[in-house]
Order: structure tokens, then sequence, then C-alpha cells
């Protein structure tokens, strides 16, 4: 197959990470895929003149920032100057799949020669407060065929825009990069996150949680990580470890360091980090967003109620105070949930559902 990805833009967002592995895996299958996004937007001057005025430096323009797509076997396409992509950007494709609302509405205009058109819906785009509802909430209404990456989107493409027809490809880890060998407890009890500013992150709910936590467990340290300094650096407990962007490399590190990975997101489309601190023998302490139901119901760690930090704090306490002998059971289980989740099949379950979307595929399904 001739494979087209459109996205955005590109950065180290999941979102992106998720197309990559995808577009990577494809190619070594043998398929032609190609990856176009329009280049950065040029930053307005006002924009310009604060990054110089903090000392931040006179902003640079690129054409292809850094991102998960980097050291990958990616053919990749950038269109410049930044606008929407139009038909006469692609060449001809089996397949053309979209992976944002806005680049939705650009497939959905494109000649039927750029391919099947296939919508890759990673989360709820409506739940983004910056984002327009109504128009995002169209999009799911295109009439493109859906994949997703969670039962519960699944389930909303369904109930909220009537359609029956989505396809379910959960993500994946990358067990060579996101590993740890057998371990104990941490010396001193240990909880990590992710630090995210936008609302539906949760990061409030997991920060006061471990306030209530220290007033219990005043030993318990705490490691994060983010891809921005913290909003207010003093709403993280005393001591706090937190690395602003960390290298690929050091991030398994991060989360081998923890006995427990907390997850507090109100919405979340899968939840990357649960994978990828699973698959470094972290059992994770999780409210019920993305996949999280699934992964703890496998053994995976601890669900705990949405908005709800003392439900939080109990099991923070819980985990810490478990023995090692049992907590290294847990996070063997941990990793083993992790490493079922193979890119490889993923790719594979992926491949099939885009194929499906072709004419020759449509006939081999009416055949069947």
């Amino acid at each position: 197959m001739r494979v087209t990805f459109v996205l955005p833009g590109i950065d180290f967002s999941g979102g992106v990470r998720v197309v990559a592995m995808y577009a990577e895996a494809l190619a070594r299958f043998g398929h032609q895929t190609t990856v176009v996004y329009p280049a950065p937007a040029v930053p307005p001057l006002k924009r310009k003149v604060k990054s110089l005025l903090r000392g931040q430096g006179w902003p640079v323009q690129v054409a292809s920032p850094p991102s998960h797509l980097d050291g990958r076997v990616i053919e990749r396409r950038v269109i410049a100057p930044h606008r929407p992509i139009v038909s006469a950007d692609l060449a001809d494709a089996d397949v053309v799949v979209a992976t944002w609302w806005e680049t939705a509405e650009w497939v959905a205009r494109f000649d039927a020669s750029k391919g099947a058109k296939v919508y890759f819906v990673q989360h709820d785009e409506t739940v983004f407060s910056f984002q327009p509802v109504e128009r995002v909430a169209a999009t799911y209404r295109l009439g493109l065929h859906k994949i997703t990456i969670a039962r519960w989107l699944v389930d909303l493409m369904r109930d909220r825009y009537g359609d029956r027809e989505v396809s379910l490809v959960p993500n994946a880890v990358d067990t060579r990069q996101f590993q740890s060998p057998p371990r104990g407890k941490q010396p001193k009890p240990t909880v990590g996150l992710l630090y995210g500013r936008q609302a539906f992150k949760g990061t409030d709910i997991v920060l006061r949680a471990l306030a209530l936590a220290r007033q219990r467990l005043p030993e318990l340290s705490v490691v994060a990580f983010g891809g921005e300094p913290p909003e207010r650096p003093d709403a993280f407990p005393a001591g706090t470890s937190f690395t602003i962007n960390p290298t690929q490399a050091e991030i398994p590190k991060l989360y081998a360091r923890c006995d427990a990975w907390l997850f507090g997101s109100r919405s979340e489309g899968f939840g990357l980090p649960l994978l990828e601190a699973m698959a470094c023998r972290t059992p994770i302490i999780a409210t019920p967003a993305g996949a999280a139901p699934e992964l703890v119901a496998a053994g995976g760690g601890l669900l705990v109620r949405p908005e709800n930090p003392e439900d939080m704090c109990r099991a923070i306490l819980e985990l810490c105070a478990m023995p090692n002998e049992p907590w290294r059971a847990l996070s063997a289980r941990a990793h083993a949930i992790a490493s079922s989740y193979s890119w490889d099949d993923a790719a594979r379950q992926f491949e099939r559902a885009l194929a499906a979307t072709t004419p020759a595929g449509a006939v081999a399904a009416a055949v069947a």
C-alpha cells in the first residue's frame, strides 16, 4: 500500500510518537509510507520580542523542528510556508490518514486519487479548551473511517456520533527503550509523575494527593519530569526531583527510580506513560482515564476514584507500605502486561484496518 499520514505539525508529543511508530513499522512491512506536515507558523513579532526580553534570544525559525520522527527511517514532506495542506501537495496513494481534527478537515476535501480517507483518533479533542468545540465535533461526523486507540473512544464515537464501524488498535510500548532489570523497592519510598499544565492532565489532583501523603509519610520522595517548568514550583513537595525536557534515554531511568507512577488525568486518549512506567517495572496508581482501567484490571497497579486526591493518597500509602516481595510481584506483573503490548502487533492491526478501507480490502471483506 501507499500510505500518507497528514500531521498538523511535529513535536515530542505522544500523538506524534504513535504516528512515527506506525509510519516506520508500515515501511518495514514493505509499504510506501510518507508523513506530510506544514512547516511551523512564523511566530508573531510580539512573541519574538517577549522571548528576547526574557533572555531566551530571538526565536530561530526552522522548517522541521525536533520531534519523534527524528532518527527513524521515515519519508517525510514539509509543506512551506505554514498553511492548510491541499490535494496538490500530496502524491497519489491508496490510503491517506488524518491525525488531528484540522487535518481531518483537510483530508475530507482531498481528491479521491489521494487514497481512501481514514481518521486516526487519539483523543476526544473537544475536551481541549483551546480548540473550537463545534468544528472539532463536526470532524467526527465527516464519514471518514476511524481508527482509535482505546475502548472508551470506540464507545464515544458510537454513542455520541453514531459511528459503529470504528477500528480499535490499542497503543503499545517500545520495550527496547522502556525497560529496567528486576528490582526491589527504593530505600526511601518514591513516587513519580509526568507534569502537564493542561487542566485535563490532572496534575493538581496528584499534587494534592502528594501533599496529603507527605503528612502521613514525611520521608516520601517525589520524581517528576515535564516538557516545561512548573507554573508554581512551590506546589510540589519540598525536595522534589524535577527534570525539564529529559532526553529519551533519561526517561526510563526516571520511571525506574520510583515505587509507583502517579496518573491523575481527567481525560486521556490512551496514556502512554502508563505503559512506559509499567515496562520499567513501576506499578501505576491511576484515575480511570484512557487505558488505565484495562491496565489496572490486568494487574498493573491500583485504580483510584476520579477527582479524589484522598483516594490517591490512600493508594500511595498502601503501595509504599507494601512489603518488598509482594511489591516485586506487582512490579513483575506490571512489566509482563506492558511487554504484551508490542508495536509490531499493533502495527499489524493498524495495517489490516487501513487495508480494509481500500477498494481491494472492501471487496475481500464482502467476499468473506
